[in-house]
């Protein structure tokens, strides 16, 4: 029982400080290849709120372990703020932050490349407000937002993927995903709003 309660840019350096690879809606990059030391990722997400847009906005960054099927096939595989681990620990949420009044990244994921298990075939990073219809909330309330892919070793900014498009219609945001090619791994900068909340994920992506 679920509880929901509750291809390639280049580098660019600013004010020295190196940034990665910067992708629009749509663009795919390899993560591993060419990079066979890569293991341990840092997955931050992040988003301002409307300073006009009235009652508190609690963001939460979900994650969704799918299998051949296109679906969670198993329920652990399932990460977000009442599942913060998959079984193997191979995916780990930091955890929920409830007012997005943090610098930099509001929620971050953990993963570990070489542990993700054979039969998940994707993972997939989603962001939608908590109660978005009770509060009268959509993400057109939101600036900001991004994801961006850390090297856990180094620190070293690996891409980036700002959401600029309009997205008043949507209550969750599809924001990327890390899918299995060739025996490597590549991201997929995605970018989907839908309508409804943290239960419409679900329904799009368990079993």
């Amino acid at each position: 029982m679920i509880n929901l309660g509750r291809e390639n840019t280049s580098n660019s350096t600013v004010g020295g400080v190196s940034h990665g690879l910067s992708l629009t809606k749509g663009e795919r990059v390899d993560l591993t290849k060419g990079n066979a030391n890569l293991d341990k990722i840092l997955v931050g997400l992040g988003w301002d709120e409307n300073s006009n847009s009235g009652a508190d906005f609690d963001l939460d960054a979900s994650v969704f372990m799918v299998g051949k099927s296109g679906k969670v096939e198993q329920t652990k595989n399932f990460i977000f703020f009442n599942n913060l681990q998959s079984p193997n620990g191979s995916v780990v949420h930091t955890g929920d932050n409830l007012t997005g009044d943090a610098d930099g990244d509001d929620e971050t994921v953990k993963v570990s490349l070489s542990k993700v298990p054979l039969d998940v075939e994707k993972i997939i990073f989603t962001v939608s407000i908590y109660q978005a219809k009770q509060r009268r909330q959509n993400f057109g309330q939101v600036t900001n937002a991004y994801i961006h892919i850390l090297d856990e070793m180094t620190g070293a900014e690996l891409l980036r993927f700002d959401l600029t498009e309009d997205y008043s219609h949507a209550d969750s945001v599809i924001v990327g995903e890390i899918y299995r090619h060739n025996n490597e791994w590549k991201f997929s900068a995605t970018g989907n709003g839908i309508s409804g909340e943290i239960d419409a994920l679900v329904a799009k992506f368990m079993q």
